[in-house]
């Protein structure tokens, strides 16, 4: 944590982390303080890589934005994606196994060329970094925009690619946590309310579009202070108790959960006195 003369002391505090603590205080112990390693999984890496692969495609022309030429980058994507993280080349026994992948994440990408028409309009963003800090409350606010679209008339559009199934019915509201966000922290950094939020869900074909107005804004800034407040309060108290829910299933730290018998280590001394670690990026590149 960083002081600021006689203000509360910054933290930082993401998307990816805020929806951490709101599914389970304990996983957002183990990632933010404890900094424990988890697994990488096929389906994150996959989203790493599709994200790489949609990223990358509007380096090039409008005339080559075309689906063969990005279904022609998926697999040096995959490979530059080793040369950083060379252990996730364990994740597949043989060459059928990673090919098989490599096929789904090719039919991710056939279905984003389904959805728009990339030769059309040039991005004013892309992997865009925001910050800003709520001094009052001592958090500064980080996140990644996938994508930034400026209309001709100054309207801002936010994307963000999802590479799972768009949520079912009652569970929008929740979807857009990470894009209110963004939101946010266009609005606070730039004085511009975005006119529409986009999700781009590629595994089922669904974009769920959202147009947040002031108001809704304001409001998601109290919840997000709300939500500081609790991380600070559980911090101080050491109280990071878990929530057993479905996502349970896709832990990596069952083992050292009370809920499945598990001992939960002491807080390494680091921890301890900066209960507030930086934002790993990565974190948010791999959200979808």
């Amino acid at each position: 944590m960083t002081a600021l003369d006689d203000r509360p002391p910054l933290g930082s505090l993401s998307p990816s982390r805020g929806s951490d603590f709101k599914s389970c205080p304990l996983k957002y112990r183990f990632r933010v303080l404890d900094r424990l390693d988890e697994r990488p999984s096929a389906a994150a890496v996959r989203g790493t890589v599709v994200h790489a692969v949609l990223e990358h495609l509007f380096d090039l022309t409008a005339a080559e934005r075309t689906a063969e030429r990005a279904l022609e980058m998926v697999e040096p994507e995959w490979t530059a994606l080793l040369t950083e993280r060379p252990d996730c080349a364990a994740l597949f026994a043989d060459r059928a196994e990673l090919e098989e992948w490599l096929e789904s994440a090719r039919a991710l990408v056939r279905c984003y060329f389904s959805l728009e028409d990339p030769t059309g309009f040039e991005p004013a963003e892309r992997e865009l970094r925001v910050e800003h800090a709520l001094d009052s409350a001592g958090v500064q606010l980080r996140g990644i925009i996938d994508r930034l679209d400026v209309a001709e008339d100054g309207g801002l559009v936010v994307s963000d690619y999802k590479t799972g199934r768009s949520p079912g019915p009652g569970f929008e509201e929740s979807a857009f946590f990470g894009l209110k966000f963004y939101a946010l922290l266009l609005w606070r950094t730039r004085g511009v309310i975005p006119r529409q939020l986009r999700l781009i869900y590629l595994a089922d074909g669904v974009v769920l579009p959202y147009e947040p107005d002031e108001a809704q804004l304001r409001g998601f800034e109290r919840m997000v202070v709300a939500l500081w407040s609790a991380i600070r309060t559980a911090t101080e108290r050491g109280d990071w108790r878990p929530r057993k829910s479905r996502l349970c299933d896709w832990c990596d730290f069952q083992a050292l959960c009370p809920e499945f018998g598990g001992t939960v280590p002491p807080l390494p001394v680091v921890a301890l006195s900066t209960p507030a670690a930086a934002l790993d990026d990565a974190a948010e590149r791999i959200a979808g």
